[in-house]
This record gives structure tokens, C-alpha cells and sequence, in this order.
């Protein structure tokens, strides 16, 4: 079988081999997992709860294994790869509890005119679900999907990056382990070509994180075989700062969401809209934090290398554009950039069209920009095109300005708190993916409705028969006008 290398993105070296699946191997998991999935599901809620809490728990006693797994192939910090990791685990006991209660039958009105029906809807799983994750939280961010797809009744066929396969790997060997069921989850490690393999592979639904360019690829393939997608893109997302805001708190959430992860977090801060009245005291207080971080290896750096080699120059580039045209450096520069690491960045007053403002960098830089009113900071957080996550600081307006933002997520006074929260959806909109993953809308992404109606008792009159007569169709017509279209 042929393989490939994934490499520590600290030293550049190689750090293992792994399986570069064909389309034979790809075709091939996906019918072992859907051979199983009549078994899976058989096991019902309870069975599938014990056996999702019993991987649960194994990977509560092997965290520190697979922390170090996560840290050597993306370079994070320990202590942010077991944050990530733990917030995952988090997601996957509250799908696992949550599922039977979420996708139990619902009991709907059938109306006045079809009184003698029962009607109900039934939630039913999908089959098989691909998942293809990212290398940027290659724990967090599949498992998003991995674990609610598998509560619902579900096997899953992985695809991780080729960036983090050992992470894939480690987390389907370990459910094996957990559980002693063979071909419920299965993983698939190869390079992007691999990822093209499982969208062509027949899987019910696949789920996909990733760059916006990418996700439309994914999407036009997966279109081919009228298979559903998930996609959870980019994001541009915006710190808003009105004048009240408690601006210390403000700055220190900012620059840990920006720079964090080396800047390598779709919801993570890239761009502020601070009111004009309190802007020089928030700049303060960021520059005085920002100074004070610094990348390096894990156990030196605040944050690590960028993962992915080729987001240098991009996170260059958009750097060269601000400044060029006619952005203010307040820290760092193009000098920032010393592969593999970036050094802080933040770059004030910088003109909208730049693509510092318009593209995700992905990288620990930030931009900040004053406004006149809120209403200015809202009319340019909604001018992109972009619409993940956002984060609103203030003390009496937060929930004003965040119902008027187009996107998918807010945080007021905090920031990517609703990632943290398993009961809520995750996603965006616009070039920023489309369905959603957590929460009971995450159980249900991976489901179909089923309606069914049942006749409780017959009536005198046959609508639904040849021997309908006239006279049928003018009561039909009479109670109609009299209910007046409220059948309910």
C-alpha cells in the first residue's frame, strides 16, 4: 500500500507514514461501514449511549495520549491541545445522553378536517456519514460531527487532514478499543485527493470542514450522487467594541481569540470595529497584551507554528496589502514573518477593500478599525462575505447589535463561547458554510424525517376515493370557508 508522511510543522521533519487510501480502499470502508449500520442501529439509544460514554471515558483515561498527538502534529501548545481535546469529549457526552430525547417521535395536530388521522413524524438515521476533517482543531471540529452523527444512529467513514492524520487514526482506534465494535467508525487517511474518494463514495451525508474554495469543490462533487453536505467554511469574524464596554476585559479576550492557535481559528478575531470614543484606551490595552505573547514550541510559545506551510505567505500577503494600502502598523510588520512562525501583527485604520478586511489570513494578526456608531460597525461587519461567528462588547446594547449581525453565531461579552456550549448549533452563513453541527440541530442534521399517518376511525365520507361525489366536494369546499383556512 502506498503511503505518506506527516510532518512536525516545528522542525519540519517527518513524524510517521501513513496509508494513502485509494478509491478501491475508500469504496471499501464505507461498505464495511454500511454493512454494520443496520447493527448500530439496532443497538437503539441506549446501547448506542453506553457504547459512545464507554469511548468517552477511554479517551477521558488516555487524554494525555492523544493531547500529545494533537500537540506534535500541529504544534499547539499542550495545554491548548487538551482544551480542545476536553471541549471535544464535552460535545460527545452531551450527544451521546441527548440523542433519544432529541429525535424522539413527535406528536403533530392533523386539523379539523383530517380529525380522524394520527399524525406523527419520526426521526430516522441517514445510513453511513463521511466526515473530512480540518488540521487547525483536528479533534474539536470533526468530532463536532463524528459524535453527533454516531449518536443518531449512524456508522461514520473519517477522512482527517493530511496535516493530522495520526490524530484520525488515534480517535477511531481508541473507539475500537472502547467499544469492541469493528467497522462503526472507521478512518481513511490520505491527501486531498483521498477527501475527493469519500465525497464520490455513496455515503448518505458528509460533512465537511474546510476553506470556502474547497467546500464549493465538495459540494459540486457531492451534488454528482445527490448526496446532502455539511460545510463549515471560513470566517472574517469581527470583535464590535461600543463605547460602554469593559474595555481590559474586551482587549484580553481580542487578543487571545486573534492570536491563539497562531491565528489559526475560523472563529477566531480578525478584524475589530471599535467606537471612536473609546479606541485609543482599547489599542492600549491590546498592545500592552499582545506584547506580552510570543510564538515558539510547545512548552516555549504562547502559541505554535502555522500548521499548513503554505498559509505563510498568504498571512504575508494580506499583511503587505494593509500596509500598502495605507494601514497603520501598531505592532509588528512583514518583519513578523519568519517561517514557521508569525509574530503578532495588529494594523490599525485599515481601508475595507484590503484583503486583510475582505479574505481569512488564518494567522495572529488582527485589524482594528474605529466607527462612529454602532450602526457603522454593523453595516461593515455585514458587508463581507463571510458570516461564521462575532463577538459584541457591551454592557447595555449586546443584544441589540447581535440581533442585527448576519451571521451564525455571536458571543456577547466573551468570545467563542458558543463553541463551548453543546446545546447550541455551530455554523454560519454565506460564504461561510451552510447546516449546522452541536446541539439538537447537530442530532438532527444527521436524521430524516418520516411522516406517518395513521386513520383512527373511519368517516362516513370517502375523500380519497373514486366514489367521491359532488356533493363531498361542495362539503369539502363549505368547511373550508368556514374554517377559513384554519384546519389546524
Amino acid at each position: 500500500m502506498s503511503t505518506f508522511d506527516s510532518y512536525n510543522p516545528v522542525t519540519g521533519l517527518s513524524i510517521g507514514q501513513h496509508a494513502l487510501s485509494s478509491n478501491e480502499d475508500v469504496d471499501a470502508a464505507v461498505a464495511s461501514a454500511r454493512e454494520v449500520a443496520p447493527f448500530w442501529q439496532a443497538l437503539n439509544f441506549k446501547g448506542r449511549k453506553k457504547a459512545l460514554l464507554q469511548w468517552n471515558s477511554y479517551l477521558l483515561e488516555n487524554l494525555d495520549d492523544l493531547v500529545e498527538i494533537v500537540s506534535l502534529e500541529t504544534g499547539k501548545p499542550i495545554s491548548d491541545a487538551t482544551l480542545e481535546a476536553s471541549l471535544a469529549l464535552a460535545h460527545l457526552g452531551w450527544a451521546a445522553r441527548q440523542a433519544e430525547e432529541v429525535l424522539r417521535t413527535s406528536h403533530r395536530s392533523p386539523g379539523l378536517l383530517m380529525a380522524n388521522m394520527s399524525a406523527t413524524v419520526e426521526r430516522s438515521p441517514l445510513g453511513v456519514v463521511g466526515v473530512i476533517g480540518p488540521w487547525n482543531y483536528p479533534v474539536f471540529t470533526p468530532m463536532g460531527s463524528i459524535s453527533y452523527a454516531l449518536a443518531a444512529g449512524n456508522t461514520v467513514v473519517f477522512k482527517p487532514s493530511e496535516y493530522t492524520p495520526a490524530v484520525g487514526k488515534f480517535l477511531a482506534d481508541s473507539f475500537l478499543e472502547a467499544t469492541g465494535l469493528n467497522d462503526v467508525f472507521i478512518c481513511v487517511t490520505g491527501l486531498g485527493e483521498t477527501g475527493k474518494y469519500l465525497c464520490e463514495s455513496g455515503v448518505n451525508k458528509l460533512a465537511f470542514t474546510g476553506s470556502t474554495a474547497t467546500a464549493k469543490k465538495v459540494a459540486a462533487t457531492c451534488a454528482l450522487s445527490m448526496t446532502p453536505v455539511i460545510l463549515e467554511c471560513g470566517g472574517k469574524d469581527p470583535v464590535i467594541v461600543d463605547r460602554d464596554a469593559d474595555l481590559k476585559r474586551a482587549a484580553d479576550a481580542t487578543i487571545w481569540s486573534a492570536m491563539s492557535n497562531a491565528g489559526q481559528t475560523c472563529i477566531g478575531a480578525e478584524r475589530v470595529y471599535v467606537h471612536q470614543d473609546v479606541a485609543e484606551e482599547f489599542i492600549e490595552h491590546c498592545l500592552r497584551i499582545a506584547a506580552a505573547i510570543k510564538p515558539g514550541e510547545p512548552g516555549i510559545g504562547n502559541y505554535g507554528p502555522a500548521t499548513m506551510p503554505t498559509q505563510i505567505a498568504i498571512i504575508e500577503r494580506h499583511i503587505k496589502d494593509a500596509i500598502a494600502k495605507g494601514g497603520r502598523v501598531l505592532m509588528g510588520g512583514v518583519e513578523s514573518v519568519h517561517a514557521p512562525y508569525v509574530d503578532p501583527v495588529i494594523i490599525a485604520d485599515v481601508p475595507e477593500d484590503s484583503t486583510a478586511i475582505t479574505e481569512e489570513t488564518f494567522g495572529p494578526t488582527l485589524v482594528i478599525n474605529r466607527v462612529a456608531t454602532m450602526q457603522e460597525a454593523i453595516a461593515l461587519t455585514n458587508a463581507s462575505r463571510y458570516g461564521l461567528g462575532a463577538s459584541v462588547w457591551s454592557k447595555r446594547n449586546g443584544k441589540k447589535i447581535a440581533r442585527s449581525l448576519a451571521c451564525g453565531m455571536v458571543s456577547i461579552n466573551s468570545v467563542i463561547a458558543f463553541a463551548a456550549v453543546a446545546s447550541i448549533p455551530f455554523g454560519g452563513v454565506k460564504d461561510s458554510g451552510y447546516g449546522r453541527i452541536h446541539g439538537p440541530e447537530g442530532i438532527l442534521e444527521f436524521t430524516y424525517a418520516r411522516s406517518v399517518v395513521r386513520t383512527r376511525f373511519y368517516l362516513p365520507l370517502a375523500f380519497t376515493s373514486f366514489r367521491r361525489t359532488a356533493g363531498n366536494d361542495k362539503l369539502i369546499v363549505r368547511v373550508n370557508k368556514i374554517l377559513k383556512g384554519r384546519l389546524g
